[in-house]
Parts: C-alpha cells; sequence; structure tokens
C-alpha cells in the first residue's frame, strides 16, 4: 500500500487488514453518509415516501441494465473458472429475482410503462452508468471490482442493519430482503475477496485508480439517495 492509512476502526493499518477494509477506510466519511443515508432510514422503519421510493426505483432499474452488463464483463475478466461461476450466479440473480421484483413493485406503485421501458435518466444516474463502464472497458479486473464492491457493499450495510423487523409494503420489505442475508451476504464476500486478492499485483499507479474508483463509487451511492428527494 502506498502512503499511509487508517485502519478500519480509525488507526493505523495493521499487518493482516483486508485491503477492502482500508478502500472503506479511506472513505469514511462518504461510507458513513452513504450507509446512514436518510432513505435508508426511512425505507428501513417503513416511513419512505412513496414517491421518493417510485422515482428512486426507475432510476435503480434503468441502472440495473449497466451493473448487469459490468457483472458479466467481470466474469470475462475473472482470472479462474470458479470465479466465472460465481460472477454467473451473481448475474442471474440480478436478472431474474431483481427482474420480478421491480415489476411487481412498478404495478403496486403506478409506475407508467414508459418510465419503465425509456425513463428520463437523472444526471446521477447517468454518472453511476458511467462510471461503472469506464472502470470496467478502461481498466482490468481490478477496476472492475473497486465499482462493484462499494456497490454491493454499502447496500449489504444499511441492509443488514435493519434487524429482523420489516415495512408493512412489500416493495420496502422485499428491497431490504434482497440485500440482507446469507445469500447476498456471499455475493459481497465474494467480491470483496477477488479485490483482496488482486490487490497484491496491483502497481502504485492502478492501486490508487483502484482507490479513487472505490471512493467514487460510494459517492455516488450517497447522490443517488439524495436524488430521490429532489421533487418533494
Amino acid at each position: 500500500m502506498t502512503g499511509e492509512r487508517r485502519s478500519a476502526d480509525g488507526g493505523r493499518p495493521t499487518d493482516g487488514e483486508r485491503f477492502t477494509d482500508r478502500l472503506r477506510a479511506g472513505v469514511a466519511d462518504d461510507w458513513e453518509a452513504a450507509t446512514e443515508h436518510r432513505f435508508a432510514r426511512e425505507l428501513v422503519d417503513g416511513t419512505l415516501d412513496d414517491a421518493v421510493f417510485r422515482r428512486y426505483l426507475v432510476q435503480d432499474f434503468a441502472f440495473v441494465n449497466t451493473l448487469a452488463s459490468v457483472i458479466g464483463y467481470a466474469a470475462a475478466q475473472a482470472p479462474t473458472i470458479e470465479a466465472k461461476a460465481e460472477f454467473a450466479a451473481f448475474l442471474r440473480a440480478v436478472a431474474t429475482d431483481e427482474t420480478d421484483y421491480f415489476a411487481r413493485s412498478f404495478d403496486a406503485l403506478g409506475v407508467p410503462e414508459a418510465d419503465r421501458t425509456d425513463p428520463d435518466l437523472a444526471s446521477v444516474t447517468e454518472r453511476f452508468e458511467d462510471l461503472l463502464l469506464r472502470a470496467a472497458l478502461d481498466g482490468g479486473y481490478a477496476e472492475t471490482l473497486a465499482v462493484l464492491v462499494p456497490a454491493e457493499w454499502v447496500y449489504l450495510t444499511w441492509a443488514s442493519a435493519a434487524g429482523d423487523d420489516r415495512p408493512d409494503a412489500f416493495y420496502l420489505a422485499e428491497w431490504i430482503d434482497l440485500h440482507a442475508g446469507p445469500e447476498f451476504e456471499s455475493v459481497v464476500a465474494f467480491l470483496r475477496g477477488e479485490l483482496d486478492a488482486a490487490a497484491g499485483a496491483l502497481s502504485p499507479e492502478r492501486e490508487r485508480r483502484v482507490e479513487r474508483l472505490f471512493g467514487r463509487c460510494v459517492a455516488l451511492e450517497v447522490a443517488f439517495f439524495d436524488a430521490a428527494y429532489e421533487g418533494e
């Protein structure tokens, strides 16, 4: 690692500290802003306004198409057949379980067809999609993981903090369930493990690039949640 970084608890790095923990510690303020965002708190306690969640869900569904492409690209970049199989399973879950969820939730929230198939993209959605695509197409496996890891890890963090209680609205409750529990934990553990393993071969320049991508992704998660409240 180049330069001095804090450990995950704010102290100096320890010899056994994971690369991904150091990346997270390096963006501690944005990480807290994302995982403890008003949006996540209101979603978990069931007080999130339907109009806010509708705006968010329309943008997220558009974003998922790009996310799925980047997951597929990561599978092509992965160095082992076992890792390729993990990405394939992850992609299948995104393309089936989440797609079914979106369809049912759009029906319940009265989202018109045009907003499902060809929505006006918010600026943050376009920037987020651009970040993922550039990381994958302009970089290597580590750069692709540098955006996939925080994109999924942020969601696991706030969803896991929800505990066992769920909101009454199924579209809120199921959104939490999709991002908490052993199955999603295993996805994030796999992604983190791949990035931790790839870190050992990074040059100082690529390591700094990975740090920037990771940090930019977390900052965009905050902005993505913020955007759901625009128009209140």
